[in-house]
């Protein structure tokens, strides 16, 4: 195998550090993780808590659609380890999986937490080394590693040398590590990520409404005391990541309210309030209805006021001003794919220096589609590393 001049490092104990940390150790590779915090910490709070782990797609080119960043070039990657792979993977080391009606793919324990003790328990090899790395300098023979136990101070503790290295950052911090080593990174902004809005639609605080529609996307909005969240704001907010703020949208609150003036003639003694309420919360429609009278009957709607607030409900306008600082768990941005081979995930300028999951410029929509990204990047790594070595 030559594992006896191969010492691997990787920098970040994330998913992605993680799961090629777990291939690599079972091609008979020793492993040295560096991690400040809590290994695999990101990966608790993701679908809620259960864990969605992977999305029920299995065309890897159907797959690499859900990528606002990274299509073309997971193209590779997903044709050599897309969902079918992962799943048979997690069964591998001792996790059962189900799928949602929506595609969503959870652990049948429903418990990221116990994913996350599965994984360490298979990768219980690794040398886990709790410092924050500070510096990485290619040399000669590999790379130098400098660390600090202390995250808050730049005073070396330790210093290491290694022939690889993997950077699994993450997507919100680390760039620092190469910022001298002119690989181009894109400047990483928040995705999936609620929007602040210039509207104040705190009396709406807490108001999901249901099966919205933006420009062809369908899913929930909910509305917050900063502005809009849910499914649907996230899709956006990750589609139009590097759009510049602030930017407008228009949406339609009621895709299945299709003739008012029907249902106002077959009403005419109905208040109009009372009429929109079997299409939207009752909190949305007196929003709605906040320039007309809401106890006003059916019959006494004209024409003028119908089509204000057809217009109100089908070309909902809400002007972004900002994201929900601190609210993301997921960056768009990051090494521009142009640096990596994706046969290998190996940074062409500098032999045997790698890098996977969200430190790379690749982010998905929600639904397991990040998480994918970092499992499918962790494997095609281990797999180069494993091929240069016959």
């Amino acid at each position: 195998m030559g594992q006896d001049y191969k010492n691997i490092a990787i920098i970040g104990a994330g998913a992605s550090g993680c799961f090629c940390a777990y291939h690599l150790i079972r091609a008979g590779f020793d492993i040295t993780l560096f991690d400040k915090s809590l290994a695999l910490r990101t990966l608790l709070p993701t679908g809620g808590g259960r864990c969605n782990l992977a999305h029920a797609e299995y065309d890897f080119k159907d797959l690499a659609k859900n990528y606002p960043r990274g299509e073309k070039f997971l193209y590779s990657i997903f044709s050599k380890y897309s969902t079918a792979e992962t799943i048979a993977t997690f069964e591998e080391m001792g996790i059962q999986c189900y799928t949602q009606n929506n595609g969503r793919i959870f652990p049948d324990s429903n418990s990221a937490k116990e994913v996350r003790n599965i994984i360490l328990d298979n990768i219980r090899r690794a040398n886990i080394i709790k410092e924050n790395v500070i510096e990485l300098k290619p040399i000669d023979s590999g790379f130098r590693i400098k660390t600090s136990r202390n995250s808050q101070t730049k005073n070396c503790s330790n210093e290491y040398f290694f022939t690889h290295v993997i950077l699994a950052l993450g997507g919100h911090s680390g760039y620092g590590l190469i910022e001298n080593l002119d690989i181009k990174v894109i400047e990483p902004r928040p995705s999936l990520v609620g929007l602040n809005t210039r509207e104040n639609f705190k009396e709406l605080s807490g108001t999901v409404v249901k099966k919205v529609c933006y420009n062809g996307l369908t899913d929930d909005l909910l509305f917050t005391h900063f502005g809009v969240s849910g499914p649907l704001i996230y899709t956006i907010s990750s589609i139009k990541a590097f759009d510049k703020i602030p930017y407008k949208l228009s949406i339609d609150l009621a895709p299945d309210l299709i003739d008012l003036q029907g249902d106002l003639n077959e009403n005419p003694h109905k208040e109009i309030k009372n009429l929109l309420s079997k299409y939207l919360p009752q909190k949305i429609v007196a929003y709605i209805l906040r320039d007309f009278d809401s106890t006003t009957k059916a019959h006494k709607i004209n024409g003028k006021m119908r089509d204000i607030i057809l217009n109100n409900i089908h070309n909902f306008k809400i002007e972004i001003i900002g994201t929900n600082t601190g609210e993301e768990t997921v960056t768009a941005g990051g090494i521009d794919l142009d640096e990596i081979n994706s046969k290998t995930m190996e940074i062409k300028k500098y032999p045997n220096l790698f890098a996977i999951g969200e430190v790379l410029n690749i982010d998905g929509l929600c639904g397991g589609f990040n998480l994918q990204n970092a499992w499918s990047t962790a494997y095609v790594c281990a797999k180069g590393i494993q091929k240069s070595d016959k």
